[in-house]
């Protein structure tokens, strides 16, 4: 069986990359949103949206990978080892906090057009 894929549908996938410390796709436009017209603006939405989804269980995989850590590191005596424990669980942290971020760039996009269309 052959997809075919139109140059709309590869356009709106070249449209985001993934990134492999948060584990989901990004936004990378090659032009500014602001001289993407409608259609294309709509499709970026609309793929975001499906993306930005995936968010909340990402972070509770990050929060899991955080509690293991944390019970390695209390049961850990080699302090060498409680170091590196330590910089997993913050770098963790850090992506869930980045993982945030994202997921709320899509109200913020929301909240920016009815700043200027209120």
């Amino acid at each position: 069986m052959v997809i075919q894929v139109s140059a709309y549908d590869a356009w709106l996938e070249g449209q985001f990359a993934l990134d492999g410390r948060l584990g989901i796709p990004l936004p990378r436009f090659g032009v500014p949103w602001e001289e993407m017209n409608a259609l294309k603006r709509a499709g970026v939405v609309e793929r975001w949206e499906l993306i930005r989804g995936r968010i909340p269980d990402a972070i509770l995989a990050r929060e899991a990978e955080i509690r293991r850590l944390l019970a390695e590191l209390f049961e850990e005596v080699d302090f060498v080892r409680c170091c590196a424990l330590n910089e997993e669980i913050a770098e963790a942290a850090s992506v869930i906090h980045d993982l945030q971020i994202w997921y709320r760039t899509q109200q913020d996009l929301e909240e920016e057009n009815i700043k200027r269309h209120g």
